[in-house]
């Protein structure tokens, strides 16, 4: 009789996932660990990733504290992986940050152009380097990092946000291509627009703007993010590397304001 339950796609797999206390970190971790894999949550709210390793179990869950800018911090939940489950797999640069909306590149401060670059470029750099310090020995894993809509285009969100996920696009093929010869992938997820507190605000949008989704009637969910990072994650995408999955519902296919299928017709 056949079983009724899922086959667990990353049986004996070993991840970690950055930012994965809460949001599409959090929504990662779960289904990592749904499908058999043993996680290390890399966070620095402490008190959620506490909560989600006491949620799912320490068996499958650990919580080590880690600011993705500060290289010690990366090297130590690396580290700490290895010697307590004996390799690592698969590493989710996750974290991220955006800054505000200010509309006038005059208006944004050199300071928070840094602070976001920090976060979301110079940490993907970090933990893209120590997975790869540990796979390369082992000649398997998979590298993936949450990148953006906006690695692709122009004007969505801040200058800062933009040139940081542009600029994990660009890393993820220049690892892709140096790490192809040991045999490990490395590839990012570009999500539109989730709707979620944070994009609320920096949009000022509410739950009914359709600007969620190009695809009538839907509307991105952290859950989508985190199925297509389990595909990338499992074997199933063996063959796939250097690649940058848009899950978008086909809106950067498609210019809203000018075209035979615009919005606003000319």
């Amino acid at each position: 009789m056949a079983s009724s339950s899922p086959k667990a796609r990353l049986e004996n797999k070993v991840a970690i996932v950055t930012g994965g206390a809460r949001g599409i970190g959090e929504c990662i971790v779960r289904l990592l660990v749904t499908h058999g894999a043993k996680v290390i949550i890399a966070d620095v709210r402490d008190d959620l990733g506490e909560f989600v390793q006491r949620d799912l179990g320490e068996h499958s869950v650990s919580y080590i504290h880690c600011d993705v800018t500060l290289e010690s911090d990366i090297e130590n939940v690396v580290n700490t992986t290895v010697t307590r489950h004996g390799k690592l797999d698969i590493m989710v640069n996750n974290a991220g940050i955006i800054d505000e909306p200010k509309l006038s590149i005059l208006e944004n401060d050199k300071s928070d152009f840094e602070r976001v670059i920090n976060v979301n470029l110079i940490g993907v750099f970090l933990g893209t380097k120590h997975a790869a310090r540990v796979m390369i020995p082992k000649r398997v894993g998979s590298i993936i990092t949450i990148a953006s809509v906006a690695s692709i285009t122009g004007g969505i969100t801040s200058h800062a946000y933009t040139s940081s996920k542009h600029g994990v696009v660009g890393l993820t093929k220049n690892a892709a291509a140096e790490l192809g010869k040991s045999q490990i992938r490395v590839n990012c997820i570009s999500p539109y627009v989730i709707p979620t507190a944070v994009t609320h605000k920096f949009f000022n949008i509410d739950d009914s703007s359709g600007v969620h989704s190009n695809l009538a009637g839907k509307s991105l969910e952290p859950q989508d993010i985190a199925n297509a990072t389990l595909f990338l994650a499992s074997d199933e995408s063996g063959y796939i590397s250097g690649h940058n999955l848009v899950v978008d519902g086909g809106y950067s296919v498609l210019n809203p304001v000018f075209g035979l299928f615009s919005v606003n017709k000319v």
